[in-house]
């Protein structure tokens, strides 16, 4: 397989956007698009400037590249879609998802991979693919290189790792991400209590973020919780007037506090 490749994408939601948008970037020919909402299908394919469809039966059958990106449940489905319609001999079919196991895909008898970046993506937002981590796995050693070939095109990291370990990076980076932004949000809804501006945490937030590039989280940790100050936490937890929310507060204390024990 050559360097650049051509390319069938099936999805059309925050990752397959920027996805498809970096591969077409990076040389590659996006042959078209295939999503079950047509809407959004001509939307991404007019962007990057390919053919879409909304049937199985239409899809492209002789491109290097199958790449699913759709919600997890669905990848198994999807994917025994796409293998009736596909060239086996040529072509490698990939998912993206990070807690799904490389075994859905290899049921379908071709040729496959994982294909794993690791970010949060919006529409709406412009991201730099090269500084994504990308996590790879390639049902045989030559679908591996052809992947690791891809993925390097896009991206400065690209990091073999298994569906077993590549789960447990998702579990991090859910925790690191999407837990840590309803942190924020939470956050958000004491300030409107308020009639304050969410911006103005964006100091503190940032300062955070930063830090932790320089210094491990634990040794990052600040605050009322790492020195269990009952006190003031008592008194924190007596102003949020949500059950779920001073459950949450009350067990981050107690996990931050038995971290530093």
């Amino acid at each position: 397989m050559n360097n650049l490749s051509t390319i069938v994408i099936i999805g059309s939601g925050n990752l397959a956007t920027h996805l498809a948008v970096a591969l077409k970037a990076a040389g590659h020919t996006i042959m078209q698009v295939l999503s079950r909402t047509e809407e959004h299908a001509h939307e991404l394919a007019e962007r990057i400037g390919c053919q879409y469809t909304t049937h199985f039966d239409d899809i492209i059958c002789n491109a290097d590249f199958y790449i699913i990106s759709v919600k997890d449940d669905a990848v198994a489905g999807v994917a025994q879609s796409v293998a009736r319609h596909i060239d086996s001999e040529r072509g490698i079919m990939l998912h993206t998802a990070g807690s799904v196991s490389l075994d859905v895909l290899r049921q379908t008898n071709i040729r496959c991979g994982v294909f794993y970046p690791m970010q949060t993506f919006s529409k709406g937002r412009s991201v730099d693919f090269h500084g994504i981590p990308v996590f790879i796995e390639g049902s045989d050693d030559a679908a591996l290189e052809n992947i690791r070939t891809l993925a390097s095109g896009i991206s400065r990291s690209v990091v073999e790792a298994d569906s077993s370990r590549r789960a447990k990076i998702h579990l991090a980076a859910v925790l690191a991400s999407n837990l840590a932004n309803h942190c924020y949000r939470l956050a958000e809804r004491v300030m409107q209590q308020e009639g304050l501006d969410f911006q103005l945490l964006l100091p503190l937030i940032e300062e955070t973020a930063r830090k932790v590039s320089t210094m491990s989280p634990r040794e990052a940790q600040t605050g009322p919780m790492i020195r269990y100050d009952t006190g003031v936490m008592q008194r924190q937890e007596s102003m949020i007037d949500n059950d779920l929310t001073r459950q949450i507060y009350s067990l981050m204390a107690q996990s931050i506090h038995q971290d530093y024990i």
